[in-house]
């Protein structure tokens, strides 16, 4: 089926693609979270912005995992995975499970991978320079360590989709499974290097000491401090955007399943 879907080339110079709303996007998320009976926590960033963060505490908990998307205002696809997956509610007996469904929502309305104050988000878990960002990392402090983090994103760039596996203890990889199942929907990106560093098969597997970082994104942060493993999953934006979301919910229904 993969092979079908064609880029679109809306994306010149950046995202063109579609919008969404983001505010709609999140009451139905809440929505989904109550009628399945899903903790719900309001993160306070400010007197006028609140983020979202849901927990499921499963009946057998054995696994940890947790999930955010929306860190970047012009990808869309990976908040309306997340909806999907909260609306569809099929997640494992023996995982408890931590989502943050939009890290970024003042990006959206502007359709730009900042925040409404110009701040890359995505680049700011060292420094802390945002009010998002300083909230964020207080509720992650409070969370216990995860097995597992996925970070739901896009590359407008891209030629297909492609994931980086950040795992320095070398744990047992999911890559391989996730790039088989994803390639039924959309196409990967099979190019040798992906946004300057080494690929095999779709797959990144940078080779990052996060010390030597100036600016560390979401999943340095998370490796560094409440996980030794992520996942940051990258759909590629020049696609059609049911795809995209189709891609990333793929992607995260096969860790639910191996995890």
């Amino acid at each position: 089926m993969s092979q079908s879907v064609q880029r679109l080339g809306k994306n010149k110079g950046g995202y063109r693609g579609e919008i969404i709303d983001i505010q709609q996007v999140l009451r139905d998320d809440l929505e989904a979270a109550r009628q399945f009976g899903w903790q719900i926590e309001e993160i306070p960033v400010s007197d006028s912005l609140d983020l979202l963060a849901f927990r499921r505490v499963a009946r057998a908990p054995r696994k940890k995992l947790y999930i955010s998307a929306g860190i970047h205002g012009d990808e869309p696809a990976g908040p309306l995975a997340v909806r999907q997956l909260l609306r569809e509610n099929d997640w494992p007996d023996h995982a408890d499970l931590w989502i943050c469904p939009c890290l970024n929502p003042t990006g959206f309305p502007l359709n730009r991978r900042e925040n409404a104050g110009g701040i890359d988000l995505n680049r700011d878990y060292r420094h802390l320079r945002s009010a998002e960002i300083r909230a964020h990392v207080a509720w992650l402090n409070q969370q216990p360590r995860f097995d597992l983090a996925l970070c739901l994103h896009e590359d407008w760039e891209s030629q297909g989709f492609y994931v980086y596996e950040v795992n320095p203890d070398h744990e047992p990889s999911l890559g391989e499974k996730l790039m088989q199942a994803v390639s039924r929907i959309c196409p990967i990106d099979l190019s040798a290097v992906i946004e300057d560093r080494p690929a095999q098969g779709g797959i990144i597997r940078p080779d990052t000491d996060p010390a030597i970082r100036p600016q560390w994104p979401e999943t340095l942060y998370l490796v560094t401090n409440k996980t030794r493993h992520s996942y940051t999953l990258e759909a590629p934006s020049d696609f059609p955007l049911p795809t995209r979301v189709a891609a990333l919910a793929t992607a995260v229904r096969v860790v639910l399943h191996e995890i």
